[in-house]
């Protein structure tokens, strides 16, 4: 099988749809609460470059570091390193070199990104074994993808502003949701080898409320930042939007059916991202050219 496939396969390329519309809308609302303009062509270049280096790298520490883990699950042993489609050196390679992607990309963007960049890529690191000991794993894979939109905040503005916090906590409590909801296919498993999540430790009954709870956050947050950007109805619906098909999403699951785990995982999700990112860049836009 063609290597290139087996690397786009290996990272789920087809999931940067959740983290990739965050940054540019971190930088889209960026440009806007700064100069009432848009980002630049060579802003958004930098932001993607920086995005795909990000996400390669942290989705191959995972799989390096879970490979062990991963050969033991059922649900997870035909993917590429347990079936040895690819070696532990060539993913290690490609880590490196989509590490060095990512610098690159923060190096060109402004020195406050080139400054975070290790801090970034220890929460990259660290999110792989919080499994191993915490439940609140879930909460730290929400802190590194609160990370897309937090950046391609500083890309264009070079400061931390309470805007940019307030978009990155309501990305990270709606990817905590929705991993919490992702860890019920493995209660079973990880039960039984020593692993840790919010299933785990509450069940799934309490973990469903727990995830709908981190949703009603998540939709709060987004709607507070009506009180510091000036944004306006297009991006009120939006967010409607988003709240109604987060509200089918745990519709799709219950205690008694998970069969639709992965529908509501990945399909319902790819839309909450696509359509907050449609409708805040289409009042941004519309402020901006009106």
């Amino acid at each position: 099988m063609n290597k290139l496939v087996l690397f786009l396969r290996l990272v789920k390329f087809e999931h940067t749809i959740f983290a990739l519309p965050y940054a540019y809308l971190g930088m889209i609302l960026a440009a806007y609460d700064h100069t009432r303009g848009l980002p630049t062509w060579w802003q958004v270049f930098w932001v993607t470059v920086a995005m795909v280096g990000a996400r390669s790298a942290a989705m191959g520490l995972n799989r390096v570091i879970d490979r062990a883990i991963d050969a033991r699950n059922p649900r997870t042993a035909q993917r590429e390193l347990p079936r040895g489609l690819l070696s532990t050196l060539e993913v290690w390679v490609f880590i490196i070199v989509s590490l060095v992607v990512l610098g690159v990309a923060a190096w060109k963007l402004n020195p406050l990104c080139l400054e975070l960049f290790p801090v970034a890529v220890v929460i990259l690191v660290v999110y792989s074994y919080t499994k191993r000991f915490t439940w609140m794993s879930h909460f730290v894979l929400g802190i590194a993808d609160g990370l897309a939109p937090l950046g391609g905040w500083l890309a264009v503005s070079g400061q931390f502003d309470l805007p940019a916090v307030v978009l990155a906590a309501a990305v990270a409590t709606w990817i905590a949701a929705f991993d919490i909801i992702y860890a019920f296919q493995d209660v079973d498993f990880d039960r039984e080898n020593g692993l840790h999540s919010v299933p785990v430790r509450f069940g799934i009954r309490r973990g469903l409320w727990i995830s709908r709870g981190l949703d009603a956050v998540s939709v709060g947050l987004f709607l507070s930042l009506l009180i510091w950007v000036p944004l306006g109805w297009l991006y009120a619906v939006g967010i409607a939007m988003v709240a109604l098909l987060l509200i089918y999403e745990h519709r799709l699951v219950s205690p008694e059916d998970m069969t639709h785990i992965e529908k509501a995982f990945f399909t319902v999700n790819s839309y909450v991202a696509l359509v907050a990112f449609v409708f805040t860049a289409g009042d941004v836009l519309w402020h901006v050219f009106r």
